[in-house]
């Protein structure tokens, strides 16, 4: 069987995790307990996510000229993800997520760096693959006109579009109306419709009518025809990062494949449920086999 092609339009980040028992207050030095560098970005993860599920997938995206963008193009490359399309640009470092966890809790900060040199430009550059594409699948993490015009080339080609509006912003009617699926989570889809306020109540109703909003352990809600909520599972939670992330890059593959929605989501909402129970937003990512695996037992158990 062909394999089916996903392009991932999105961010590029080298994660710098420090873990400590004190967040120190202003002009405190305290000794952390552990650092490690942990590849991560919403493109990428999501990439990773579809080709450990077995999808073709290109990745359309930016890191700087330094040695985390030459450690995160060889890693991504190892997972099997076309990086042809990834540009290594000289005047910006690669994009960093600094995170601190302390007692269980997180703070982060985010430099974009190189992730803002996805233009609409180099988006339009390719506008071949994109065209190629079964699926492509999209974030907020790069400029917002590069998404807008990623998605006027997906339908110009009849391309399906997912959008994960994360970080969440205030979208266009005119753009919404050009997405297939949106996928946000509780909180995104009230930001969503808060942003909406001045819509038509019709233009509410098609608004929802594209949104698979995940909830995390309690499941995903889907309000194409009507709302319909696809129950979460229960497992052994060791890290919640990149799960939903999980979720995109599982939903792009089934969907790509012409599964219908229902059961699309089924299938992501088990690969992100197996996502937590590993540490690391790409290291526990599901291979499609366990996926299969793990929604027999959920069958077996229910039986």
């Amino acid at each position: 069987m062909t394999r089916k092609k996903i392009t991932v339009i999105g961010s590029i980040n080298m994660d710098l995790v420090t873990e400590t028992r004190k967040i120190p207050r202003a002009g405190e030095t305290v000794l952390g307990d552990s650092f490690h560098t942990v590849p991560g970005g919403k493109g990428a993860n999501q990439a990773v996510a579809a080709a450990r599920l077995g999808a073709d997938v290109t990745l359309i995206g930016c890191v700087g000229q330094d040695a985390f963008g030459e450690e995160l193009v060889k890693h991504l490359s190892n997972q099997g993800i076309h990086m042809d399309y990834v540009r290594m640009v000289a005047h910006q470092p690669t994009g960093i997520a600094s995170i601190i966890i302390s007692d269980g809790d997180n703070r982060i900060i985010v430099v974009p760096g190189a992730n803002n040199q996805v233009s609409p430009e180099l988006v339009e550059e390719h506008e071949n693959i994109i065209a190629k594409s079964d699926i492509v699948l999209l974030q907020l993490e790069i400029p917002l006109k590069s998404v807008e015009k990623a998605i006027e080339i997906a339908k110009k080609h009849n391309v399906k579009v997912i959008l994960n509006p994360a970080p969440i912003q205030a979208l266009s009617k005119e753009l919404v109306q050009k997405i297939d699926y949106l996928t946000p989570n509780e909180h995104e889809q009230q930001e969503l419709l808060i942003s909406a306020s001045e819509w038509s109540e019709q233009e509410k109703k098609d608004l929802m009518a594209k949104c698979i909003v995940t909830k995390g352990s309690k499941g995903v809600m889907i309000f194409q025809n009507g709302e319909k909520e696809i129950s979460g599972y229960k497992v052994e939670v060791v890290d919640t990062t990149g799960a939903g992330d999980t979720f995109n890059g599982a939903l792009a593959y089934s969907l790509s494949l012409g599964i219908e929605l229902e059961e699309a989501c089924r299938f992501a909402n088990a690969a992100g449920a197996l996502s937590v129970t590993k540490l690391g937003a790409q290291g526990g990512m599901p291979t499609k086999q366990e996926v299969e695996e793990f929604l027999e037992i959920q069958k077996e158990r229910k039986g």
